[in-house]
């Protein structure tokens, strides 16, 4: 029998050499960047699965991880000459809803809508909504207002204060507003010494190098840290030579005035000069070189320089018996003092609104502002203070005082004034009280 010949192995050596050629093709293909091997679908998460009768639920789109939430916003505002809650929101374009939410917090209307004219507010917001604010109401009390979820919420704040009684003293250099500053004190000492002795000195024209002061007054501190110069309580001044006492009293309806150690009240009747001015710019003479119509006239009255819409005040308790135009006066208002006493105030810019002809006047209180209505070349307030109808020099005539402390008043003024004045010598030192 014939033996049959082995079949030839090549066809399968070349077999298993393609299998092997096509797996290492197919890994590299898997290596080669940017071609990723197929892959099932994988539902995403939270996502529904597709099915029979089974609608794909929509998946919102995520906010880009760089936009970050709007910040909060604070801004500071100083309230202007009529200047409303209103017009400030619509300035600073903040929601006029949460302006209506606000007023409509119980009791809370009366403390937004009376603002007064330099004070401050403090407001945060967010992209236009409004979450909180701050007004200081009085010296020791802030009104806060916040936002949550359930809307407005509106507290008043108590700011504790203390208070302590210092006694400086110095000499006048320059100024009295340098030496009281000098000193260690404040401007507003040095304002309540000029009103406490104004009736006796002109603060303008009497001063003198080498006049002297001291004063006790109380200073108001909060959180340990000043805050403002309370009312002073005792002080002296010595203008050319000349000492001038004056010491503080509460009398049993409350109100608070000055008087010497003798119990004369250091308020006149009549303030000596209604303004704060710069400089006398006609004195009172009975020949005058008119500067407008070039002839020799009385100037019955004293021209004080100021700025034009400084505030002029009534120089004592009065009725309006004019306010108007007057020929060579410009604008004016005439006063009348009773006891045959008229003041007339002329060249005003305008008038106090609401002033009329048989008003009440208070002394000190502000009816007009300074001008240069009528015949005037510079703005300035011209004066005038007559007696029966005589005209008597503003800076010189004597003024009426107010009534003396007496009768059962007397021995209270006493006991509460001689520890007060007795400050003036001591060494100084502050001591603290706390209210």
């Amino acid at each position: 029998m014939k033996q049959s010949a082995p079949k030839s192995r090549l066809p399968r050596v070349l077999l298993a050499f393609a299998s092997v050629l096509v797996v290492l093709l197919a890994v590299g293909l898997l290596m080669t960047p940017g071609i990723a091997p197929p892959r099932a679908p994988v539902a995403a998460r939270g996502a529904a699965v597709s099915g029979p009768g089974v609608v794909p639920a929509p998946v919102a789109a995520s906010a880009p991880a760089s936009s970050p939430a709007s910040p909060l916003s604070t801004t500071r505002v100083v309230v202007s000459r009529n200047d409303t809650l209103d017009r400030i929101f619509r300035r600073l374009s903040l929601s006029l809803a949460d302006l209506a939410s606000l007023r409509s917090l119980p009791g809370i209307r009366a403390q937004l809508d009376r603002l007064r004219p330099g004070e401050a507010l403090t407001l945060t917001s967010k992209s236009g909504t409004l979450m909180g604010l701050e007004r200081r109401l009085n010296i020791d009390q802030t009104l806060q207002v916040d936002r949550s979820q359930q809307g407005f919420t509106a507290n008043v704040l108590q700011n504790p204060l203390a208070t302590r009684t210092r006694t400086i003293s110095g000499t006048i250099d320059s100024s009295l507003f340098e030496s009281v500053t000098g000193a260690g004190g404040h401007d507003q000492t040095a304002l309540s010494l000029a009103d406490i002795f104004g009736y006796d000195i002109d603060f303008v024209l009497d001063i003198q190098p080498g006049d002297s002061f001291v004063v006790t007054y109380i200073e108001v501190l909060q959180d340990g840290k000043y805050l403002q110069d309370g009312p002073v309580l005792a002080a002296r001044f010595v203008n050319q030579g000349k000492e001038y006492l004056a010491v503080r009293y509460v009398g049993p309806s409350g109100n608070a005035d000055y008087y010497s150690p003798q119990g004369r009240s250091l308020h006149k009747a009549f303030l000596r000069a209604p303004l704060e001015f710069t400089r006398v710019s006609s004195p009172f003479s009975l020949h005058r070189l008119h500067p407008i119509l070039n002839t020799i006239r009385a100037h019955q009255g004293v021209d004080y320089a100021a700025p034009i819409g400084t505030p002029v005040r009534a120089a004592g308790d009065g009725r309006v018996l004019f306010a108007g135009r007057r020929g060579g006066y410009g604008n004016l208002v005439e006063l009348d003092h009773s006891r045959g006493i008229t003041t007339v105030y002329g060249h005003l810019s305008r008038f106090t609104q609401g002033l009329h002809a048989g008003q009440h006047v208070a002394q000190g209180q502000v009816i007009a502002f300074v001008g240069m209505t009528g015949l005037a070349t510079g703005p300035h307030l011209h004066y005038e203070y007559r007696v029966n109808g005589v005209f008597k020099n503003p800076q010189t005539v004597k003024l009426p005082e107010a009534l003396p402390i007496d009768g059962p008043q007397r021995a209270d003024f006493l006991a509460k004034s001689t520890p007060l004045l007795a400050s003036l010598n001591p060494p100084p030192g502050p001591s603290l009280v706390s209210r």
